[in-house]
């Protein structure tokens, strides 16, 4: 006959519950960490997203503008002192003989641009692309703002051949804060066409 030993066990009574209890500790912590670490690379997501949103528009308006400097007379039109905003949509570009003013603040360029307190530029809307600011109408896509370009007449080339401009370009995405500011230096000839295969 066995007897039981009321000491053998008594020790360890509830050793089970602390260890669950710990384990289950170590798996919320695990959790809860996991939880915020998705929830910071879906804000890097939308961040970078917004600013490959914005730079696609800066791009679309300064490849306008590279674009209409090279159809017809547009790059022989005389440089005129900007002080407005106009349209491309209504057939509107215009050369600056004022170079634009790109006041940094901090590093950082202050758009949209301005000269009197007056937004300057033109800016861009191509059809299909819904770049309407949801401001204006809520219908059409989720930008910010119109891309603008500015084209400014830097004087004759070099070679004495054709004319320099500088064209730079902003764009926005979804809000003020993701913004692009690309620039390029174009040169036109006298009699150079864009064949629209390039």
């Amino acid at each position: 006959m066995r007897t039981k030993n009321p000491r053998l066990g008594s020790g360890q009574r509830g050793m089970v519950l602390i260890s669950s209890l710990l384990l289950l500790l170590i798996i919320t912590i695990l959790g809860v960490s996991m939880f915020r670490s998705f929830s910071i690379q879906e804000k890097v997501a939308g961040n970078v997203r917004e600013k490959q949103r914005a730079l696609q528009a800066a791009e679309i308006a300064q490849q306008y503008a590279e674009w209409w400097l090279a159809q017809g007379n547009n790059s022989a039109v005389t440089p005129v002192l900007c002080k407005s905003l106009l349209s491309a949509n209504l057939s509107q570009g215009q050369v600056c003989s004022n170079a634009l003013n790109l006041t940094a603040i901090g590093g950082v360029t202050s758009v949209p641009w301005q000269a009197a307190g007056a937004d300057i530029g033109v800016t861009v809307d191509p059809p299909g692309n819904s770049m309407g600011a949801p401001t204006s109408n809520p219908t059409r896509g989720s930008y910010f703002a119109l891309p603008r370009f500015y084209i400014a007449d830097l004087g004759p080339s070099a070679d004495g051949q054709g004319e320099v401009f500088q064209v730079d370009a902003t764009g926005y995405g979804g809000n003020q804060n993701s913004v692009a500011v690309v620039e390029s230096t174009v040169a036109v000839k006298p009699g150079v066409v864009d064949r629209g295969a390039l």
